[in-house]
């Protein structure tokens, strides 16, 4: 299949999605001729889901940076908190910069299935988030009590109280996994905010990518949908809007 073939699934519900491999292309080209910075000056963190998945369709010429540094959990979010913040700010070259990924992700099949992959040696889909999955079944099911999170189960008890919390508009919604994922998003970009406020750098910049990252079957590949991309100057106190770039 070809990748235009690929795109054209996919952008179906994510108009704006990138192959991950175009994507970081985009965003090294970016540090390399406007911030005028090499890979190997960078420190990368992600806080993306831990399913297997994504270490399987990792883009390679990620691994150009320094890192990565993993802050997240269960669909992306990033529980290793704000310890895991300072530690990996304290990581970064003094001349360099700092470029976390993060956002939950979502498998669209290439029958163009939302919610679901066929993994590597299945030959039956599978869920993909399979904690967004079974947090929404547990919220349709109304079987999602308000404020339980408990210790041995505390990562998955979590992404079912941000969905609980939005469980009109989930209902509301077309596609309720879709709505879901959104809902998500939203938590982990505004965590990742907190944790960023919190945090001294002592680096030049910092670059900020929030996206849903997009799984497809093991032939397809995987995507990016950017909603965030943001370079903070840390010399100059500025902050940047710079998502048109990448589209």
């Amino acid at each position: 299949m070809k990748k235009r073939e690929k795109l054209e699934i996919i952008r179906k519900h994510y108009p704006n999605a990138l192959t991950t491999i175009d994507f970081i292309n985009k965003i090294i080209d970016f540090i390399e001729e406007k911030l005028d910075l090499e890979p190997a000056e960078i420190m990368f963190a992600d806080s993306i889901c831990s399913d297997d998945v994504n270490s399987i369709q990792y883009p390679v010429r990620a691994n150009e940076f320094l890192g990565p540094f993993k802050m997240g959990g269960l669909d992306g979010f990033p529980f290793t908190g704000l310890t895991g913040m300072q530690a990996f700010a304290s990581h970064v070259p003094d001349d360099g910069a700092v470029f976390i990924y993060y956002g939950p992700h979502i498998g669209i099949s290439k029958e163009g299935t939302i919610g679901e992959i066929n993994r590597f040696g299945q030959h039956k889909p599978s869920s993909c988030c399979g904690a967004a999955h079974g947090a929404l079944h547990k919220l349709l099911d109304n079987a999602i009590k308000p404020g339980h999170i408990t210790e041995i189960d505390y990562q998955m008890n979590t992404i079912e109280q941000i969905l609980y919390n939005q469980k009109d508009r989930i209902l509301k919604a077309d596609i309720p996994l879709f709505e879901a994922t959104e809902i998500i998003y939203e938590s982990i970009d505004r965590r990742i905010q907190q944790l960023i406020e919190a945090t001294k750098y002592n680096c030049k910049y910092i670059i900020l990518v929030g996206a849903v990252l997009i799984n497809s079957d093991s032939d397809i590949g995987s995507f990016s949908s950017t909603k965030r991309f943001d370079v903070i100057d840390l010399k100059k106190g500025t902050r940047q809007d710079l998502l048109s770039t990448l589209n």
